[in-house]
């Protein structure tokens, strides 16, 4: 399960890799979120997996059909928390039972009980972290710069566009062909981007 963790969080920073002047992926751009759904559907059962879609609003289904499933970022809250549950244990163990021993009126160096706020507090501390992490690293957040910021027409995908972008970093990119298979997808417009900017496909 962890390797198939970073193996996730390395595909969803690679999406955004490119070198200066080398080709980022197609950005193709569709009528309508119905017409969108069923592209997304189409890329998938085409065999694309490093692929994502941008909507003005959240469009029903859509994590479905891209075959994204359930997100991971709980297993790294349950690891999280069970670190911080493991370190609190053993640092208020260590503490009281090797470290500094208190005779205080014959009780036990170290017990469950009074440790029990400290282990709360660790467990969800750790869990919050990992979380965050977790989710900005499985996002390939923070992303200051952005090559699709470079594309006129993308600028409408907060107003009444719709668009796929297969980066250019999945196995089966070619321009050539996925601009065909994109077309054959009913896109409206098919549109290289660059990491220096955008250029007409």
């Amino acid at each position: 399960m962890l390797k198939q963790l970073i193996a996730d969080i390395k595909a969803s920073m690679s999406i955004y890799d490119s070198e200066k002047d080398e080709s980022y992926g197609l950005l193709a751009e569709f009528p309508d979120p119905g017409a969108l759904y069923h592209a997304a559907h189409g890329v998938r059962e085409g065999g694309y997996r490093r692929y994502d879609t941008y909507s003005p609003f959240p469009i029903h289904g859509m994590d479905k059909a891209m075959g994204m499933g359930n997100s991971k970022v709980g297993f790294l809250t349950l690891g999280g928390g069970v670190f911080g549950f493991a370190l609190a244990y053993w640092m208020q163990w260590w503490t009281g039972q090797v470290d500094y021993p208190i005779n205080i009126s014959g009780k036990p160096f170290f017990s469950i009980e009074p440790s029990i706020p400290i282990m709360f507090e660790l467990t969800v501390f750790f869990a919050a972290l990992a979380t965050v992490v977790g989710m900005l690293a499985l996002n390939g957040l923070p992303r200051p710069y952005n090559p699709l910021f470079y594309s006129n027409s993308f600028k409408r995908v907060t107003d009444d566009a719709f668009f796929i972008l297969i980066s250019s970093s999945d196995r089966k990119f070619d321009a050539e062909k996925t601009g065909s298979f994109l077309t054959e997808l009913g896109a409206t417009s098919i549109e290289e981007i660059h990491d220096h900017g955008s250029a007409d496909a």
